[in-house]
Parts: C-alpha cells; sequence; structure tokens
C-alpha cells in the first residue's frame, strides 16, 4: 500500500515497468456472483462489497501492484435506474476506491512488500448505456455533453484520494477529449487508454491522432490501450510511444470478442505472456490484463516483468 516514503506511479514508471491487475468480471463471476445486470460488477458496490475486495486482493498476491477500482460502470446516471439518490451513488463511488485500499492493505499483511497503488476506474458513456456501444463511440452527444456526464463522478472519485484516475476503454477522440477537459485541475494524475481495432480507435479515428490529445497533457502520466485484441497491442504501443513521448500502458482483453447482443464472450484465448517483452521495448510500462484475464496470467506476467 502507498505511503508517504512510496514513490508515486509516475515515478515508478520513470523506473521501471508496473504491473496492472486483469479483470475485475471475470474474477467476480469465477467466485460465483453473477454480473448478468446493466451495472455489472458495480451492482456489488451496494451488495457484495466484500467481494470486490477480494477480488482486487487477488490480484496483488498474484502480482498485481496496481488494483482497477469496481467503478468502471458506476455513474450516477445509472444507480439512478435503480432508484438511488445522487447522495448514496457517490458514497459507492467513493466505496470502489476504499475497497481497493483495503484490498492493498491486506496484502501488505500477507507479506506483500512492494508498493501498491489504486486507480480509479472512469469508464466511458457508453458503459453506462450498457448496450456495447463503449466499442463503437459517437453517441450523439458533444465534447460539451460528454464533459457533463463525466466531472461529476470525476470529482467524487478523484476526492477519495486515488493514486491515479484510469480514463479507460474510450472508444473516441470526441470522449477523450471530454476527458480530459473533466480532469483538469482536480490535482489528481491520470492514463488514458482508448481501446482499438488495428490501428485506429472504435470509432475508426487514427491513432496518431488519438493519442495526440494526451501529448501536452500534464495530468496525463500514461497514454495506451485496454480492452483490444491482444494482436493489436503491440503496435498501439509503439504509435503511442512515438507519438506522446509518455509511458505507455496496455492492458488487452483475452482476445475472446464481447457479444453485446448474447452478453457473452465468443471465441478463443490469445492472451499471452510472452508477448510483454515486446512491449516493453516499445515503450510499455504499466502492463496488465483486461476482460477474461485472471490472476494466473498475471503471475505470469508479474514473472516475466
Amino acid at each position: 500500500m502507498t505511503s508517504d516514503t512510496s514513490p508515486s506511479l509516475a515515478d515508478a514508471l520513470a523506473a521501471g515497468t508496473v504491473v496492472l491487475d486483469g479483470g475485475m468480471s471475470n474474477q467476480l463471476e469465477s467466485a460465483g456472483h453473477d454480473l448478468g445486470d446493466e451495472l455489472w460488477s458495480a451492482r456489488l458496490l451496494a451488495e457484495r462489497p466484500e467481494a470486490i475486495t477480494e477480488a482486487h486482493l487477488a490480484y496483488f498476491l498474484a502480482g498485481a501492484s496496481v488494483a482497477i477500482t469496481a467503478s468502471y460502470q458506476a455513474t450516477f446516471e445509472g444507480f439512478a435506474k435503480r432508484g438511488l439518490g445522487r447522495e448514496e451513488a457517490a458514497l459507492l463511488l467513493a466505496r470502489s476506491v476504499e475497497l481497493a485500499r483495503t484490498a492493498a492493505g491486506r496484502a501488505a499483511d500477507a507479506g506483500v512488500g512492494r508498493p501498491l497503488w489504486v486507480a480509479a476506474s472512469v469508464g466511458p458513456y457508453g458503459a453506462m448505456l450498457a448496450d456495447g456501444s463503449e466499442y463503437r463511440g459517437r453517441y450523439g452527444l458533444s465534447v460539451a455533453e460528454l464533459e457533463r456526464f463525466h466531472r461529476p463522478r470525476i470529482e467524487v472519485l478523484a476526492a477519495a484520494a486515488p493514486d491515479v484516475l484510469a480514463l479507460e476503454t474510450v472508444p473516441d477522440t470526441d470522449e477523450a477529449a471530454a476527458l480530459l477537459r473533466a480532469i483538469r485541475g482536480l490535482g489528481v494524475p491520470a492514463w488514458l487508454s482508448y481501446t482499438v481495432d488495428g490501428p485506429r480507435t472504435r470509432a475508426g479515428q487514427s491513432l496518431e491522432e488519438a493519442f495526440a490529445l494526451a501529448a501536452d497533457a500534464d495530468e496525463v502520466i500514461a497514454v495506451g490501450v485496454n480492452c483490444c485484441a491482444p494482436a493489436d497491442a503491440g503496435p498501439a504501443v509503439e504509435i503511442a510511444a512515438r507519438v506522446t513521448g509518455k509511458p505507455v500502458v496496455v492492458y488487452p482483453n483475452s482476445g475472446e470478442g464481447w457479444d453485446a447482443r448474447t452478453r457473452a464472450w465468443q471465441g478463443r484465448t490469445t492472451f499471452s505472456a510472452a508477448e510483454i517483452t515486446a512491449w516493453r521495448e516499445a515503450g510499455a510500462r504499466l502492463i496488465g490484463g483486461c476482460c477474461r484475464v485472471g490472476p494466473e496470467a498475471i503471475a505470469a506476467m508479474a514473472r516475466v516483468v
């Protein structure tokens, strides 16, 4: 767990490679929790918070140094659909950070001596819609409208004092621009990671254009990709490093594809820890896994790092 004597995550990235965790949802499902719900793992913030702590702990014990909170799909609007007011929703958002901190404390008690950090997940607008549109982008909203959506929950998450904000699974440049505007002045560093299809964002913009948005953003300590096919990760790492000069974050999914209609994963796993060396050589400094990448894969990754 981070302390006054621990390095900041930015300092750690300047010194070497840091291992992220894997998918929250698959770890919860493997423990027997039903996530067939529009709130996905965020529902458990209210109903089974201990399950989320246990999921974070499993990744810390496997070798991860960063836990990404269960707030990806947690929004004021999503909670409102369940009858929760803004005050209760804000408490649940803050709880997501607290649960990850608790897991870090338990990991330290179990003998994990390395610094551990907490990244507050800020998922895209499409995650709230729960219709797969985070893999398409272009919601029909302006940058200003997207900023108004994101800013309130980002403020709550920032106030809970995470080590970093994870602006993740971003499908297009409009949403990236909105997120970068929303984090200004909050005093919390962030990483920005797109979900991509080959050399383009899910909405079809070039990655050069997408990564360039964050090149001069002082708040952003890493830029990269997540929740994409492992085969797309390597080329994206190279582009992000070249365009921004910042450390690169990369955490692809297992290689299976998400079918929004059936709400199920299809295809085969192509994720391999063997690819990590190439990613590091290309500039990756924050490396982990996303959907369907579990503690065993993170342990293998940590051994490589």
